[in-house]
């Protein structure tokens, strides 16, 4: 059982890594061709693309200039220490053991823009490329095309070497997991949904939603689970599986706290 989860726009390179271990990321060649295209652009020219400010623009342009396929302790940090968004507090890997993380390397995989699929401690250098984003490339007209079915054939072939349950559990973003290509996975994939009573009904909230992303994947993480019936028994924050409003491919998790 492999979880895919998307990655965060923040990052933290300031809190030292807790943990020696790590690997290469597996598209260093494909990330290395991208950044050659991104660093033709202006500042102004990524500001435009990525709809962000000029400061984050500044920023992102220098990250692209210093980007290099030699990755060390100096430029570089593992994957789900380095991410600091909403999932990735959810996650909280910065707490998780070495025999956790060890787990992890083997059934969690993030989507990523720029370095396509990702094992955990697999190191990251500072970047931002939303998987939505309209680069323009050798390949076509945005990231979807750039990585084609690379991500999924990278899946499969990890699912070939694989033992246990071989389902893929979709923790990402609508955004990412367009990635994906499920018709060409050579495994079935299950969705977890996460919902919160709010206004009289229950309704997916993103903040929450997030967060329970990361939450779900630590839950399986420290309980060593690797058949997808295990996450039914889900039940951090206050999620509680909800057999009525799920079927085989959607769990649906739902939280009542007092608004």
């Amino acid at each position: 059982m492999i979880i895919v989860l998307s990655p965060a726009k923040s990052l933290d390179y300031e809190t030292p890594a807790h943990i020696r271990k790590h690997t290469l990321p597996e598209f260093v060649d494909d990330a290395a061709e991208l950044i050659q295209g991104l660093r033709q652009l202006s500042p102004q020219q990524i500001g435009g693309m990525m709809g962000i400010s000029d400061q984050l623009a500044v920023l992102n342009f220098q990250r692209y200039a210093e980007w290099s396929k030699t990755f060390d302790a100096n430029n570089s940090k593992q994957a789900v220490l380095a991410f600091n968004g909403d999932v990735y507090e959810g996650f909280a890997a910065k707490t998780l053991s070495s025999a956790d993380l060890d787990f992890a390397q083997n059934h969690v995989r993030v989507l990523s823009g720029l370095y396509g699929l990702l094992r955990p401690l697999d190191l990251l250098q500072p970047y931002r490329l939303e998987m939505g984003t309209k680069l323009q490339n050798a390949r076509g007209k945005d990231l979807y095309a750039f990585w084609g079915e690379r991500i999924t054939a990278a899946l499969n072939e990890q699912f070939r070497r694989q033992r246990g349950a071989r389902v893929l559990v979709n923790c990402a973003s609508e955004e990412y997991f367009k990635s994906v290509k499920p018709k060409l996975l050579d495994v079935p994939v299950v969705s977890p949904v996460f919902e919160d009573w709010k206004g009289g009904r229950y309704k997916i909230i993103s903040f929450h939603a997030k967060r329970a992303r990361g939450l779900m994947a630590r839950y399986a993480v420290q309980n060593r689970i690797d058949q997808p019936e295990a996450l039914k028994g889900f039940d951090s924050e206050g999620y509680q599986f909800d057999q009525a409003a799920s079927n085989d491919t959607t769990y649906v998790f739902r939280r009542r706290v007092a608004e």
